[in-house]
């Protein structure tokens, strides 16, 4: 017992220590991981020697990270990336596959270790290019929307290959009658935890919900979680697969927030505790023995994810092609998917424990690299400014409220003037800093803070308002906040600033009640001018322009219930606009009832 404490001492130790160290210097936590694990490892101070061990219970970290990662793909995010996700996504994983496995296979590596090799190589790390994205505020960005989409698809991609190396291993070692089991285990197991989410979890949840005891909520859903893993590992497959597949299925729950906010601190600490077993594994040994071949193969990993990168980025449409250079050096690195594969690949006989080892230490440098080559880029195009420091978000103590504004913006002013003039208190959030110096020079009330996350809402005192009016810029960000709202406080008056249909329809999925589309209104009062400069009187301008806006706000509704089905779409959208042709004809003809 004294040993085990022992070691849990030092792994909270390491992490105390090192991600401090390394956030003070801009570097990411994965970093400061993983450099710890290499430190206390059997290969460095050798304070820790049952690295095996660790590593196995630490893999529940990635376990926890599918399921919140599933919990996120909800079909209405994905549709909205599909074209990033499953164009640009797919078109990197298959490129880098090929290229790195066709250099492996000209070394004179078996096809399928370099198919295997070249496709672990291709994977970036999801949390690592996540956290450089939003540290250094490019998350909203367009390569960092590639760079999300990109990592979506390869999220997806990896479940497949942890299914398959098993299978493919059973196969390679002559077990013909186990090969031909385990498809229709691993295809119940899948059908098992398919159905139960269907029609079982969320009615256990709401039982488990209704005891309004926290604790046991959050032991409700780690065996959630756990009970899966272990369905689906012992049909075969990997762990993580089966807490994805229990991810999506509760994408769309009311208790999604809930299970989200009761499993993060274990898959941050599980995660870190991953990283760190992996840098305790990583071999370094090799580099002394054979540095060059080391060397070779970080360097040409990069290599080759960054010109696959800049290539596919420079061919995009759009204004991606302008960042390409940016998207291809947020994602040289190698990903922690990788350090789950080769070992998988190991132990079913398809990749041999040296190679493995080589690669693992070369994604190991590659993540250890990638942001301090980012660094360097910024100090070589930026060399003549300092960096500015990051500030700190507000903290929000808000008097007596009813409203809150979330977004500052010049539509979130306006609605806070006339508040203001009634007399009405309220408390506003907006993420630019420079906004809020600005607007607080004129005396105004407002936090610097980012309205989409949750604890930010209810530092806000959400709960007290009777009114939220969403007038972010982002749209994600802006549904974000709606989907918390609308779960977490049903009753709470929800008014959206929505910029295009495709954003109205993601807000009316929420059942948000109150949409104003920007710049419609004044659109439709320039009509009614416009009209009247023509020859109308404003009677009949007014009527027209009231006969539009009910024929929109019906055909609105209507392209809403066949959103997903694009030939559909665009026939109710030429139908509509016939329709509303025949209707202001027949308005023309019809005889003046003063007349």
């Amino acid at each position: 017992m004294t040993g085990l404490l022992t070691q849990v001492a030092l792994f909270l130790a390491a992490t105390v220590i090192a991600v401090p160290l390394f956030r003070r210097f801009r570097l990411s936590a994965v970093l400061a991981y993983l450099a710890s694990g290499m430190l206390i490892g059997p290969f460095g101070l050798k304070l820790v020697a049952d690295v095996e061990s660790i590593l196995h219970f630490a893999e529940f970290g990635v376990v926890l990270l599918l399921f919140l990662i599933g919990l996120e793909l909800q079909p209405s995010r994905l549709l909205a990336l599909r074209r990033v996700v499953f164009g640009l996504g797919a078109a990197q994983v298959l490129a880098t596959t090929s290229v790195l496995a066709g250099l492996g296979f000209l070394l004179g590596l078996p096809l399928a270790a370099t198919l295997i090799a070249g496709f672990g190589l291709s994977l970036s790390s999801t949390p690592m290019v996540l956290q450089l994205l939003t540290e250094r505020k490019e998350l909203a960005s367009q390569h960092g929307r590639g760079a999300f989409g990109i990592l979506l698809f390869q999220d997806l991609a990896v479940l497949p290959a942890l299914a398959i190396l098993p299978l493919l291993g059973v196969a390679a070692v002559g077990d013909a009658e186990q090969a031909g089991l385990n498809p229709l285990l691993a295809l119940g197991a899948v059908t098992v935890i398919v159905v139960a989410g269907r029609y079982a979890l969320r009615p256990i949840l709401r039982v488990v919900a209704e005891t309004r005891i926290p604790d046991v909520f959050t032991a409700a859903a780690l065996l959630l979680v756990i009970a899966t893993a272990l369905l689906v590992n012992a049909a075969g497959l990997s762990m993580a697969l089966g807490a994805f597949i229990a991810g999506v299925l509760l994408a769309d729950s009311e208790y999604r927030h809930e299970l989200e906010a009761d499993l993060e601190p274990f898959k941050g600490l599980l995660l870190g505790l991953f990283f760190i077993a992996v840098g305790m594994s990583v071999n370094l040994g090799l580099v002394g023995e054979a540095p060059l071949k080391v060397l070779g193969i970080t360097v040409g990993l990069m290599l080759a994810k960054g010109l696959v990168l800049y290539g596919l980025g420079r061919i995009s449409p759009g204004p991606l092609r302008a960042q390409a250079r940016s998207l291809a050096l947020v994602m040289l690195a190698g990903g922690e998917f990788a350090f789950v594969l080769f070992p998988i690949a190991v132990s079913a006989g398809l990749l041999s424990r040296d190679l493995a080892e080589l690669l693992v230490l070369a994604v190991t440098l590659s993540m250890l690299l990638s942001p301090l080559l980012l660094i360097a880029d910024d100090r070589w195009f930026s060399r003549w400014f300092s960096p500015a420091e990051e500030p700190r978000y507000d903290d929000v103590v808000p008097d007596d409220h009813r409203v809150v504004i979330a977004g500052f913006g010049r539509f979130g002013q306006i609605v806070a003037r006339i508040l203001r003039a009634r007399g009405i208190p309220f408390t506003a959030l907006e993420i630019s800093q420079s906004q809020v110096d600005f607007v607080r020079r004129f005396g105004n009330r407002i936090f610097y803070g980012d309205a989409a996350r949750p604890e930010m809402l209810r530092a806000a005192q959400l709960d007290k308002a009777e009114v939220l009016v969403i007038a972010v810029d982002d749209q994600d960000a802006s549904v974000k906040i709606a989907e918390f709202a609308r779960h977490q406080y049903p009753d709470l008056k929800v008014f959206a600033r929505v910029r295009n249909r495709q954003h109205a329809f993601r807000m009316m999925e929420l059942q948000v009640p109150y949409l104003m589309r920007e710049t419609y209104l004044s659109s439709l009062d320039m009509a009614e001018h416009v009209l009247e400069w023509l020859g109308d009187d404003p009677a009949t301008a007014r009527r027209s322009v009231a006969l539009f806006r009910a024929h929109d706000e019906a055909t609105l509704q209507g392209q809403f219930e066949i959103r997903g089905d694009e030939a559909k779409f665009q026939a109710t959208a030429k139908a509509s606009a016939e329709q509303l042709e025949s209707l202001f004809e027949a308005d023309r003809r019809a005889p003046d009832p003063l007349d």
